[in-house]
């Protein structure tokens, strides 16, 4: 109606910024989608590469995890670089790394391929830190819980594509091919956010002058125990469905069955995780749906190794342990100034590549050092209870200093 009908002037304004902001987030999606795509080259056709490169499984699992290696050292210079050049900028330097590294790592020499995986891998931590941070300028007074809840879900999904699509590009006679299928998807991911994506009007403008860390006390501690919990909860799964097979056999299942049956904790993170961030956002109690959903999956969990209805209880892992993922990487959007979003994701994301290095290795000590394939699965359930723990610490510390500071 307008207001020569004698009603309200109703703008297009919202209207437009609504689909623009859901329009980036689809072209960011799709990036994330080929970065875990990408990341699952290696493992999806490990046994033709251990053969390719005369190389153990050791080694295989070396490069598996050299992916990720970068995230240690990287992620917080990758906040500062793109707090100073621009978000969109440093996406973009990203994905070139990960063309570059993907097409090294199709080399027939290890060396080679070994270095190339180390540069995609390098490019992967840009890309994880700044496109979170993007997601945030976009969403940040809007649905940024669902925003980061599909976000996360292009990861499962990017896997679950590698585990299909790989094993039958090599099944044609050659394995190169499947890490030059990768570098395309990047390529087509690279035009995309060249040519669609931008920041928010609102957007802080870059910062002049030296490379710096701004953030406050407040916003350091709530963005390190915010990533602390992020952290405990991908080790929980990340363990669960590396060791839980092996409780699977000792219960009398074949290998082939167990990899089956643990897969689906994988698939349906695609679905579970976007829908616990809508039906947290439609109810608004994030916190009730993060502490239920991480509660219950860890004693369903930690039921796994005694309980005679093994398949009750890991049904619920499978329908609740997504839910809460989207609304974990959403909490330092709770902390951080918007000045501070790029080097604080950087804060966030470097305590969940610290825990995704050291705490798969003390799962395996635990599993050595009791004997016991179910040692490891009563570990997950721990962090996952730790991830409870670490969420209410987030929110006395938020209230805590939130009383401190001036008025």
């Amino acid at each position: 109606m307008t207001a020569r009908e004698g009603g309200p002037v109703v703008s297009n304004t919202a209207t437009e910024s609504h689909s623009q902001r859901w329009l980036m987030l689809f072209v960011l999606f799709v990036a994330r989608t080929a970065l875990a795509y990408q990341f699952k080259t290696i493992g999806a056709i490990g046994p033709i590469l251990v053969d390719e490169w005369k190389i153990d499984f050791t080694w295989l699992g070396t490069l598996i995890g050299l992916y990720m290696l970068p995230g240690t050292i990287f992620a917080i210079p990758s906040g500062l670089i793109g707090q100073r050049f621009g978000a969109k900028r440093v996406v973009l330097l990203g994905l070139a790394l990960m063309v570059l590294g993907g097409a090294m790592t199709g080399s027939h020499t290890f060396e080679v391929a070994f270095a190339g995986r180390l540069i995609s891998g390098i490019g992967g931590v840009v890309m994880n830190v700044i496109m979170t941070k993007m997601v945030a300028d976009w969403f940040a007074r809007h649905e940024v819980v669902p925003a980061m809840s599909i976000l996360v879900a292009s990861w499962p999904l990017g896997l679950a594509l590698g585990l299909v699509t790989f094993p039958a590009i090599v099944s044609f006679g050659a394995w190169p091919p499947v890490m030059y299928t990768a570098v395309a998807v990047i390529v087509v991911s690279f035009v995309l956010v060249a040519l669609i994506y931008r920041d928010p009007p609102d957007v802080p403008a870059l910062l002049d002058g030296k490379f710096q860390i701004a953030l406050s006390g407040r916003e350091w501690l709530l963005v390190l125990i915010a990533g602390f919990i992020w952290g405990t909860y991908n080790v929980a799964y990340i363990v669960m469905i590396t060791f839980l097979p092996e409780l699977l056999t000792a219960r009398g299942y074949l290998l082939t069955e167990a990899g089956r049956i643990v897969s689906v904790l994988g698939w349906a993170l695609i679905f579970t995780v976007p829908v616990g961030g809508l039906l947290a956002q439609r109810f608004g109690r994030l916190n009730l749906f993060m502490v239920v959903s991480l509660l219950i999956v860890a004693l369903a969990g930690a039921s796994l190794p005694f309980t005679d209805h093994f398949m009750a209880a890991f049904a619920v892992m499978v329908i609740l342990a997504g839910i809460p993922a989207g609304l974990i990487v959403s909490l330092p959007t709770e902390a951080l100034s918007p000045h501070n979003r790029a080097v604080g994701m950087g804060v966030f994301f470097t305590c969940f590549y610290l825990s995704m290095a050291i705490m798969p290795v003390i799962a395996g000590r635990v599993r050595d050092f009791f004997g016991s394939p179910a040692a490891p699965v009563l570990f997950a359930a721990a962090m996952m209870g730790l991830a409870v723990i670490g969420l209410g610490i987030f929110r006395l510390a938020q209230r805590r200093t939130m009383q401190l500071e001036p008025a």
